[in-house]
């Protein structure tokens, strides 16, 4: 893309500056200048502010998906477990088997 653009007062200066301090090519400073203003602002609004967008756009045609989200995850993760609790909530130390067969050996 070919850009034509007018610099007047401290834009001109400044831009004059960078490319004296760093060396480049006016072309290749506002280039760069670009590059980094794009990834700042890319950083800025990146993550979860991308995802927001998306959130509540969907149409799953039930009315009743804020009110009643727990019960469904409590019936997607009985399915899930098959009416068994989550391995995080038992009560056997790990490797319980493991340290009963050692007993008495070595």
């Amino acid at each position: 893309m070919r850009v034509n653009a007018r610099f007047d007062g401290d834009a001109e200066q400044q831009l004059n500056y960078l490319a004296e301090a760093t060396g480049l090519g006016v072309s290749e400073v506002l280039r760069t200048s670009v590059q980094h203003y794009y990834e700042q602002l890319r950083a800025q609004r990146g993550g979860l502010t991308h995802f927001a967008a998306f959130i509540g756009k969907g149409r799953s045609g039930r009315s009743d998906v804020a009110g009643s989200y727990k019960a469904r995850l409590a019936e997607g993760w009985s399915a899930k477990h098959q009416g068994r609790a989550p391995a995080v909530h038992e009560s056997a130390p790990p490797y319980a088997a493991d340290a009963e067969s050692n007993k008495g050996g070595a």
